[in-house]
C-alpha cells in the first residue's frame, strides 16, 4: 500500500472532524474570526488536539486566500499589518509563559480577562480616541501572548475593533487580513516543526468540503445581518472563547 494511504484515519475521525469543520467555517465566514474557538474543541474530541490544530491551519490557508482580495480592499492595511506583526512576535513569549507557568491557573486568569472584556463591550462602552501605533502594537502583542498561552489569539483584535465605531464590514475585513498574516506564520512554524504530515493532509481533505460549506453559509448570513446583530454575534464568539478555553473541558479533549 502507498505510504500516504497507510496513514488514512478511521472513518469516525473523518466524520467527526468534518462535522466540526461545518460549525467552525460558519463562525469564520460570518465574523471573520472564531474558527479555532469552535473547531479545535470539537475536532479535538474526535482526533485529539495535536492533530486538530494543524488541520485547522491547513484549512485556514485556503479560506484566507478566498477572503484575502475583499479584505485587502476594505481593511485598514497599515493598522492590521502592525498588529499582526506584533502578534507574530509575541507568540513565542506566550509559549514561554506557558512552558514555565502552571498552565491551569494561567488559563483561568485569561478566562477572567476575556469575560471582563465581554462585559465592557456589552455595556456599550466605546474607545473614542484615535488609533496609534503604540496602541495597535499593544493589542497585537496581547493577542500574540494569548495565542501562545491558550490559542485565544483572535480575542484581543476582535475586542479592539468591535469596541470602536468601525462598521461591521470593516471589522470583518480587518480580521480576515489579520488572520491571513497570522496563518501564514503559524503554518510555516508547524511545517518547520514537522507537525504537518499525511495524517493532517487526509483530515484536511475530509474537512475541506464541510469547511467550505460553513464559510459559504456564514458569508451569506453576514450579508443579512444588521450592525447590531453582527456586534452581538461577535460578543457571543468572544464569550465562547472564554467558556471553551476553561480548563474545565480538558478531560473531554485529551489535553
Amino acid at each position: 500500500m502507498d505510504a500516504s494511504f497507510a496513514h488514512l484515519p478511521p472513518l469516525a475521525a473523518l466524520l467527526g472532524i468534518a462535522a466540526a469543520a461545518v460549525l467552525g467555517g460558519l463562525s469564520r465566514g460570518f465574523s471573520g474570526f472564531g474558527a479555532a474557538l469552535v473547531f479545535v474543541p470539537l475536532a479535538s474530541a474526535a482526533v485529539g488536539p495535536r492533530a486538530a490544530v494543524p488541520v485547522l491551519a491547513l484549512l485556514e490557508c485556503v479560506s484566507c486566500l478566498v477572503f484575502l482580495p475583499h479584505a485587502w480592499r476594505r481593511a485598514a492595511r497599515r493598522e492590521v499589518a502592525v498588529m499582526a506583526a506584533a502578534a507574530v512576535g509575541a507568540v513565542p513569549v506566550g509559549a514561554l509563559i506557558l512552558a514555565h507557568a502552571d498552565p491551569v491557573p494561567l488559563r483561568w486568569g485569561l478566562t477572567v480577562l476575556v469575560l471582563l472584556a465581554v462585559a465592557v463591550l456589552a455595556s456599550g462602552w466605546r474607545y473614542r480616541g484615535a488609533g496609534s501605533v503604540p496602541l495597535t502594537l499593544a493589542v497585537g502583542a496581547v493577542g500574540g501572548v494569548m495565542s501562545g498561552t491558550a490559542m485565544l489569539g483572535g480575542v484581543a483584535p476582535a475586542a479592539w475593533w468591535l469596541g470602536r465605531s468601525a462598521p461591521a464590514a470593516a471589522v470583518r475585513a480587518n480580521m480576515n487580513l489579520y488572520f491571513a498574516i497570522l496563518t501564514a506564520a503559524v503554518t510555516a512554524a508547524y511545517a518547520w516543526r514537522g507537525l504537518i504530515g499525511w495524517d493532517s493532509a487526509w483530515l484536511a481533505l475530509a474537512a475541506g468540503p464541510s469547511y467550505a460549506a460553513g464559510l459559504w453559509a456564514g458569508s451569506a448570513l453576514f450579508g443579512l445581518a444588521s450592525e447590531t446583530a453582527f456586534r452581538r454575534a461577535g460578543y457571543a464568539l468572544i464569550l465562547a472563547a472564554a467558556v471553551l478555553g476553561m480548563p474545565l473541558w480538558d478531560p473531554l479533549t485529551g489535553r
